[in-house]
């Protein structure tokens, strides 16, 4: 199935039926299963995801999700009728500094930005939705339960970076547009031989 591939909607979900909870053990694979739908068939820069390729490494990336899981406080999935339908993946900044540790010094900030908005934060690395649900709000009430608990744990920060070459990201670009995210700074990283670039973007809440 390609990712160019558009389900028709023979029904709209009731949002009250979907349940935004913490990942727990177990919901690796079904977490998988959602992020390998994403990047299905040939890479579309309105879909989502444009570098990790999930289908090749099936026990890599489930073992990561089942790590990830165990370690992240900001690790979220929605649910429909028991079956996960979308999560997101976020970290709060040691968690993230530990994975990246270069991240700060690696990014060209933009003059304009206060570093002083890094001694505490949220990065939302992915976020993904079944195709057949996307466009309903589950995305959004995702975000809304992250930022009900960064309040709650007196966090008033997130980030993000979306890839803008050799592929943008256009989904993503949409979203932090819909959000209001101010640009930050610019990175490269380097990805099997290839060199990325990213537009790293943040927003107090």
């Amino acid at each position: 199935m390609s990712s160019n591939v558009k389900f028709i909607k023979t029904h709209e979900i009731n949002l009250d039926n979907v349940n935004v909870r913490r990942a727990h053990k177990g919901d690796e694979e079904g977490v998988y299963k959602i992020a390998c739908s994403v990047t299905e068939g040939v890479r579309d820069s309105y879909q989502g995801f444009l570098i990790d390729d999930y289908h090749k490494y099936p026990e890599y990336y489930i073992e990561l999700f089942k790590d990830r899981i165990e370690y992240l406080r900001y690790f979220y999935v929605a649910e429909l009728g028991g079956r996960i339908i979308g999560f997101s993946l976020a970290y709060k900044k040691e968690m993230w500094i530990k994975y990246n540790p270069t991240w700060i010094e690696d990014i060209h900030w933009h003059p304009s930005f206060d570093k002083s908005l890094l001694d505490d934060f949220i990065l939302i690395d992915k976020t993904a939705i079944d195709a057949e649900y996307t466009g309903e709000g589950i995305g959004s009430k995702i975000y809304k339960r992250i930022i009900e608990d960064m309040r709650e744990n007196d966090i008033h920060y997130i980030f993000s970076e979306t890839v803008v070459n050799p592929l943008p990201n256009f989904a993503s670009l949409a979203f932090r547009q819909k959000q209001n995210y101010i640009m930050a700074g610019f990175r490269y990283e380097e990805h099997k031989g290839e060199i990325y670039s990213d537009m790293v973007y943040y927003k107090k809440i």
